[in-house]
């Protein structure tokens, strides 16, 4: 791979639907984009990121607690054939983006595919939605996030690197 196609921290686009929930829910929010050389579209790029290797360990860790989930499934979520993976459901869907949240209603995924002259842009983020706030109203994260955000932000970066490489 060269420098362009590894994953970097960026902005939550603002009018993406990871930015308008973020707002709307005082969620934390990241984003991660890889710079790809050739035209994909939206379900392409979620399809070979549920189907990548790396993920596939994910998917069978939830499978152990009921949530069982498979290339098929991963494959209609993709094409909006369907609209659930293992713990995971639509929540909002644009032609090149789709915001995913999990049983909790804590977290998302968000996925985006910009075209562009030279190929397409891949965005990878996630939000976690606060479960309290402090008296004057700010987000309330707890020790279990704090502790757990930079394994969160390099497993991010992984993935979506490990699904521009299944792109090939």
């Amino acid at each position: 791979m060269t420098p362009l196609d590894m994953p970097l921290d960026t902005p939550v686009p603002a009018d993406s639907l990871l930015a308008r929930l973020a707002a709307e829910r005082g969620a934390f929010a990241d984003a991660y984009m890889l710079k790809f050389p050739r035209t994909v579209t939206l379900a392409e790029f979620v399809e070979a990121f549920y189907t990548t290797r790396l993920f596939k360990v994910e998917r069978a860790l939830i499978a152990l607690f009921g949530r069982p989930s498979s290339d098929a499934m991963a494959r209609a979520v993709a094409h909006g054939e369907g609209e659930r993976l293992a713990v995971w459901t639509i929540e909002a869907r644009r032609p090149d983006e789709l915001l995913m949240h999990e049983d909790s209603g804590a977290t998302r995924s968000w996925f985006k595919a910009e075209a562009g002259a030279a190929g397409t842009t891949l965005w990878f983020g996630s939000a976690v939605v606060p479960r309290r706030r402090e008296p004057g109203g700010e987000p309330r994260f707890g020790r279990v996030f704090h502790a757990l955000l930079g394994f969160h932000r390099w497993y991010s970066r992984a993935l979506l690197k490990a699904a521009a490489r299944q792109l090939g």
